[in-house]
């Protein structure tokens, strides 16, 4: 049994695809880039913003920040909510706490961001801690967040901990910091795509994730 699981939130608690396409697309108008097809945005789902604007769009790194500052023109206001819980999550929260264990998110998603999200649908009673990227960029790479988690927890809970998440930077983030992993298959990640990144397990149902962890 884990007795700490590490939950990224970006297609893994929610469904965040509406709000931050709109918000990518808002951004690229800026620069002329017109998509209307928002399903060709979904690549920007799961990796921090700055590091997606610069490897998908050849942005040099001040026009990745300015990217990013046009982002936020929209998604603070709109994008933030733009968004929907997986079914049956909040219901998968409370059993994993009722186990007796402790659960933490670790997105790439700024903190504030994250806290806000938790909050709003509900499910932030359910986390020790959350843990994000900073608004500036930093502590944006997977294992420096999981590594801000595990000194957040108190020792005692941590004893075997977890990441679970849909997308290999979250599977790569673990491996980098020695945890055991699941790659859940009903985010933006396949799972030809979490397997070649060495997910120690790969979920396709919320049961079945509940099952790998208890066992």
């Amino acid at each position: 049994m884990y007795n700490l699981c590490l939950f990224d939130l970006d297609g893994t608690l929610t469904d965040p695809k509406l709000g931050i396409t709109k918000s990518v697309q808002h951004a690229l108008n800026h620069f002329d880039i017109q998509i209307s097809n928002l399903d060709q945005l979904e690549k920007f789902i799961g990796p921090p913003l700055r590091d997606s604007f610069r490897e998908f769009y050849g942005f040099t790194a001040a026009e990745a920040e300015l990217a990013v500052a046009k982002y936020r023109e929209y998604f603070p206001q709109k994008g933030i909510f733009e968004n929907q819980l997986y079914p049956g999550i909040l219901e998968t929260l409370a059993k994993l706490q009722s186990s007796g264990i402790t659960m933490a998110i670790a997105t790439s998603k700024p903190t504030i961001y994250a806290e806000k999200i938790a909050q709003h649908f509900g499910f932030k009673k359910h986390f020790a801690t959350i843990i994000g990227s900073e608004l500036d960029g930093t502590r944006s790479k997977k294992s420096e967040i999981i590594h801000h988690v595990l000194k957040e927890i108190d020792p005692a809970r941590k004893m075997n901990p977890l990441m679970i998440g849909d997308r290999h930077y979250d599977i790569i983030g673990a491996n980098e910091t020695a945890i055991h992993s699941i790659g859940v298959t009903w985010g933006y990640g396949s799972q030809e795509e979490l397997t070649a990144a060495g997910a120690t397990f790969i979920a396709s149902s919320q049961a079945q994730l509940c099952e790998i962890i208890v066992s």
